[in-house]
């Protein structure tokens, strides 16, 4: 099953068992760079020339910087245009090093979707959600609850 388009998308959209793959990204040094300086600037996140002298044995991207890839694919592809807010996310882990020149994706799997008592119009989707490198390395994964509007409460 695919999503229809993210302006068409609602709570009614996202069975249990809806498993959503994006497209992939290409991860460049330039980027790690970037997003370190200004976020996260460990010297493995920063120093080239440090971090290849190191255990690590190269450049290796933030988790948090894993973390922002994530989540511009994950709405890419998964998310609707309404919008959907999230209470957080639960057991997020780095699995695996992500570096300069990795090809990623995420895969996304619904693993419950209910309508919420307090809110009506409003559905939880929750989410198992792994960030995939070219080789099928988890390089990160995470659980993560959505409150997504029904086809109803958006006019639809």
């Amino acid at each position: 099953m695919t999503l229809p388009p993210a302006a068409q998308r609602a709570f009614e959209d996202y069975p249990v068992g809806l498993k959503v793959v994006s497209k992939t990204h290409t991860v460049t040094e330039k980027e790690i760079l970037e997003f370190a300086k200004e976020f996260d600037p460990q010297w493995f996140h920063i120093d080239p020339a440090r971090a290849a002298a190191s255990d690590f044995g190269g450049l290796i991207a933030s988790g948090w910087h894993t973390c922002a890839m994530c989540m511009r694919l994950f709405f890419n592809e998964f998310l609707p245009e309404a919008g959907a807010l999230s209470p957080g996310v639960d057991e997020l882990r780095w699995r695996a090093l992500v570096r300069p020149g990795d090809v990623i994706h995420v895969e996304v799997t619904v693993q419950d979707a209910r309508i919420t008592q307090s809110r009506p119009g409003r559905g939880v989707v929750s989410t198992y959600i792994e960030v995939i490198n070219q080789r099928g390395d988890v390089a990160m994964s995470f659980k993560a609850a959505n409150f997504i509007l029904t086809r109803a409460a958006i006019g639809g």
